[in-house]
């Protein structure tokens, strides 16, 4: 049997800014992506994708080992990439009839039956769902927004830790100097470094501190909280629960309830709460945001398919930041905010509600393309990489899908 995970392109828009530069498959909760997770409960031993045409050539480049938007003449189980896989709901998909999708209202969750040869993409992919024999879930089984990732990251936290990373004979001695409360609840990667002063409290949750991340002095962690390979915790850094910080991130300051994609940074002091922040993000010296209306009412927030602010349903949410974005020193994020791709927001103004893609100041001015680029490409190139071609063709598709759809 073959296993196919796929984004439908008509839910795609509900995770922008994060999912106009990636899958929705490699969006972060937890301690693993939607993606990681859903293949180690289906014990997949390749990676086959159908996701957005605008994504394939940076898919295709970054993995070359995996099967991008590609399809075999053989018997094959296409699973939807915002399932919230469980023990529970593998088995159900495993034993689906063949010809059959597993739906929950217009939404398909899963479908099993035997394809042509050839190529589709996530735009495509309803057309092959569309003769099947249809089966209704009832129980909601999917990810339906970005805020949903932030309300339920410690629970992620806490299943992955118990499901992947816990092992009875994890005790450790702590080294000097560190303090360490509950150790069966932490886990240590392979050269990871903790310093004197360190404070790991893990009583409500765990701790994992992965390969090669160091924690500097006098910093405090209070779980549950994911730090990923190679990331640093700076001194006196305040991590409280509800936090994934993923690979090769610099944070420092208070961090609460929220999610770093990757490759991003919050060196300095400042608040950071209830916030999904994407890849190569930097967030200014005292840059604070805020996740709480003064109000204490539920948090509106812009939301792309409808083009206005939504009730999130939810009294905390801070602030959703695309690539590539930087913030200035001394910034302010208001309430539910969502700043896009390749934005460099300063100033004196408070940043509010929506800053569209390739913004430049208080949000009112164009980032030229070309200068974000070249921004971009002295970012990575301090982290031994450099800005592909491909990377430029999404960007600047990117651009041209802001300018098209009047995103203001």
């Amino acid at each position: 049997m073959k296993y196919v995970i796929f984004d439908d392109d008509k839910k795609r828009e509900n995770f922008f800014p994060i999912t106009l530069t990636r899958s929705i498959s490699d969006i972060r909760v937890g301690i693993l992506k939607l993606r990681q997770r859903i293949s180690a409960y289906f014990e997949l031993a390749e990676t086959n994708l159908i996701i957005s045409e605008n994504l394939e050539k940076i898919y295709k480049e970054r993995h070359s080992d995996w099967n991008i938007n590609k399809l075999e003449n053989e018997k094959t189980i296409f699973i939807n990439s915002r399932l919230k896989v469980s023990n529970n709901i593998v088995k159900i998909i495993k034993s689906i009839k063949t010809d059959s999708c597993l739906m929950q209202n217009d939404d398909v969750i899963a479908a099993k039956f035997t394809p042509k040869s050839g190529f589709v993409n996530s735009e495509q992919i309803s057309k092959l769902f569309s003769k099947l024999e249809k089966i209704e879930f009832q129980k909601e089984i999917l990810w339906k927004y970005w805020w949903d990732f932030i309300s339920n990251n410690s629970k992620y936290i806490k299943q992955d830790f118990e499901n992947f990373f816990y092992y009875k004979e994890n005790f450790f001695n702590a080294p000097q100097g560190v303090t360490i409360l509950n150790p069966y609840n932490i886990w240590l990667g392979e050269n990871s470094k903790i310093a004197p002063g360190v404070v790991i409290d893990a009583i409500n949750g765990p701790v994992i501190i992965d390969e090669n991340a160091s924690v500097m002095p006098n910093a405090v962690i209070v779980g549950p909280v994911y730090i990923g390979k190679k990331s640093i915790i700076k001194v006196g850094a305040k991590i409280y629960e509800g936090t994934s910080i993923g690979p090769v991130c610099k944070v420092g300051g208070e961090v609460e309830e929220s999610i770093f994609q990757a490759f991003s940074n919050k060196q300095h002091d400042g608040f950071l709460g209830h916030s999904y922040i994407g890849e190569w993000v930097n967030i200014g010296a005292d840059t604070n945001n805020s996740d709480l209306k003064n109000n204490y009412k539920n948090v509106e927030s812009y939301f792309y398919p409808e083009k206005k602010k939504v009730n999130t349903k939810s009294q905390f949410v801070g602030a959703v930041i695309g690539d590539h974005t930087k913030t200035g020193i001394n910034s302010t994020i208001n309430t539910g905010a969502v700043i896009g791709v390749g934005c460099n927001l300063f100033g004196s103004k408070l940043i509010k509600d929506f800053i569209s893609s390739y913004k430049w100041g208080d949000g009112d001015i164009e980032h030229k393309l070309d200068n974000f680029l070249e921004t971009a490409n002295l970012v990575k190139q301090r982290r031994s990489l450099k800005i592909s071609n491909a990377e430029k063709e999404l960007y600047s598709k990117i651009q041209k899908f802001v300018f098209e759809q009047k995103i203001n």
